[in-house]
């Protein structure tokens, strides 16, 4: 068997794999959560848990000069996932980030639960990065014309299209949306797989699906994935996602 073929036969595997692991955790129902109790913790905080909009905005629509990502609308069953891991020390990020371990820490599993449940009521609202600020700031940007490309078609014989498992634009109830998910934010994170420092990504054969694509993207392939994603249109399957 080819190298080439390998890797792609390999790719269908993760990509399977994922689809297993993400769907029960992301079908979590409304029935059973408090809402107004994740929503008083989204504005108000909860004992040493600051108020969440205090950083991901009143809209829960994120934070680029914080680095703060989206909530709203990202998927609840993945926010669980995320809010378990900070408080059981799985996931640790750094800068203004270090503090949601904390925050996590001070919210139980209900409450959790419920701020999950909440941000999923939120209505989904287009908030693109703004790239040319970003870039008169000094930040490097990328092409959001050459990150489609990757999200809907993948670089042939090394990643597999980011749609894949997260859908058109970013967008599968299995997985995280990161459509209109912040330009800062997925920088950061995609930087954070291919070196690492994050490592809460399930895992195929003991490997982290994330890491292993990371790990295979340049510093301008995660530039223009994060251009296109913090700014693209909102899709739905049956549309084309390659039409602008």
């Amino acid at each position: 068997m080819s190298k080439s073929r390998f890797t792609l036969s390999s790719w269908l595997v993760l990509a399977v794999t994922a689809l297993s692991l993400g769907t029960a955790s992301a079908d979590e129902s409304i029935v059973g959560l408090n809402i107004a109790n994740g929503q008083t913790i989204f504005n108000e905080g909860k004992g040493d848990a600051a108020a969440c909009q205090g950083c991901h905005g009143e809209k829960a629509l994120g934070n680029d000069s914080m680095g703060a990502p989206r909530l709203a609308n990202i998927g609840q069953g993945y926010i669980i996932k995320q809010l378990t891991d900070f408080a059981a020390d799985k996931r640790t990020p750094s800068g203004v980030g270090a503090a949601m371990n904390g925050f996590a820490k001070a919210l139980n599993e209900n409450d959790r639960r419920d701020l999950a449940g909440f941000l999923n009521t939120l209505d989904y609202e287009i908030d693109p990065s703004d790239l040319k600020g970003l870039a008169a700031d000094g930040n490097k940007v990328g092409q959001p014309e050459l990150g489609q490309a990757i999200v809907t078609q993948g670089i042939k014989g090394k990643v597999p299209a980011c749609q894949d498992c997260h859908g058109f634009n970013g967008r599968d109830p299995r997985f995280p949306a990161i459509n209109q998910q912040k330009f800062v934010y997925l920088v950061n994170q995609l930087n954070n797989w291919r070196d690492d420092s994050r490592a809460n990504d399930p895992t195929v054969d003991k490997v982290g699906i994330m890491r292993r694509i990371a790990k295979k993207l340049s510093d301008d392939d995660i530039l223009n994935i994060a251009s296109f994603l913090s700014t693209a249109p909102r899709v739905s399957p049956g549309d084309d996602p390659n039409k602008k």
